[in-house]
């Protein structure tokens, strides 16, 4: 699934490891470098491993900067990363830096545990519900920021102004450089049975890739998509296919399996060590291990913090 597990020479050690990296999708080099920070962890947080032991950095220069440009890009890029990382109780202890045509950016990251520490993501069983805990719609709020000022914003202008753009744009930002290490840890705390953390797969390549990996022969009904504020509006006048679950996310949310008479105290306490809502948004039922999203699902626009950013 998310990331490798494996045993070590050391009876009850092991070792836990991801490795992910993507290209910009931001305007800011600091907020790109948490990103990608973020991006990386969420793949140790989806298995319940709440503390990494160490990080190495992937990261392209690019050539197509001009040297003064990548004098200043570079180092924002890089102390974004940092401070994420310091964020999440790990350090940057190496890494591989390389020139290529684009920036990348992205990581390695490793936790030594006992199997106790973390959670495989094969457990869920009939009765069970599934909670989301960042909203939907990275793709389509980073998109149509891009297309300020350009002819392509043409497709959405009846349905949203530029100061609306911005405003689904900074969400998304807050939303993809946040931790998910709250939720890694309250997995355990609430029972879960797996999880998975929902990126470029879409929110419902990333349920059925859970579902598949289940031991018991169960499939997931999502019924709710929390999406960010505005996404709906671009969604109709796009290809993005936001309703049917199949636009990428970038360091998006996890999607949790927890016992259904725990999913509302996980909520309700990973809102308030983070400061934004996570979502009951499907079941658990008898099935052949898929996902679907039910012809009813809620769309559910949501308004979450934003990181300050003027055009």
């Amino acid at each position: 699934m998310d990331s490798c597990v494996m045993r070590t020479r050391i009876e009850g050690v092991h070792l836990v490891q991801t490795t992910d990296f993507f290209f910009p999708l931001v305007d800011d080099p600091y907020i790109q470098g948490k990103i990608g920070c973020a991006n990386v962890l969420s793949d140790l947080y989806a298995m319940g491993v709440s503390d990494c032991d160490n990080m190495l950095m992937l990261l392209a220069v690019s050539l197509e900067m001009s040297p003064e440009q990548r004098a200043v890009v570079t180092p924002l890029i890089i102390k974004g990363f940092n401070d994420l990382c310091r964020e999440a109780g790990c350090a940057v202890t190496g890494g591989q830096t390389v020139k290529n045509p684009w920036v990348i950016v992205g990581g390695v990251a490793s936790t030594v545990c006992r199997p106790t520490d973390y959670i495989l993501p094969e457990s869920a069983a009939v009765g069970d519900v599934l909670v989301l805990t960042k909203p939907l719609g990275t793709q389509l709020c980073v998109n149509a920021h891009q297309w300020l000022g350009r002819e392509s914003f043409d497709k959405i202008r009846d349905v949203l102004t530029e100061q609306e753009v911005v405003e689904a744009y900074n969400m998304a930002m807050h939303s993809m450089a946040r931790l998910n290490r709250n939720g890694a840890k309250l997995m355990h705390k609430y029972g879960s049975k797996g999880a998975t953390d929902v990126t470029g797969f879409g929110y419902l390549g990333h349920a059925t890739n859970l579902a598949r990996n289940q031991k018991a022969e169960v499939d997931f009904e999502l019924d709710v998509l929390p999406v960010i504020k505005h996404t709906v509006a671009v969604a109709s006048k796009t290809a993005f296919k936001l309703r049917e679950g199949l636009s990428a996310e970038t360091s998006g949310g996890l999607l949790v399996v927890l016992p259904a008479d725990q999913a509302k105290a996980f909520c309700e306490e990973l809102e308030m060590l983070d400061g934004v809502p996570a979502w009951i948004v499907g079941r658990v039922v008898p099935g052949t291990r898929t996902a679907r999203i039910m012809p009813d699902a809620v769309m559910m626009e949501v308004s979450t913090p934003q990181l300050a950013y003027k055009r």
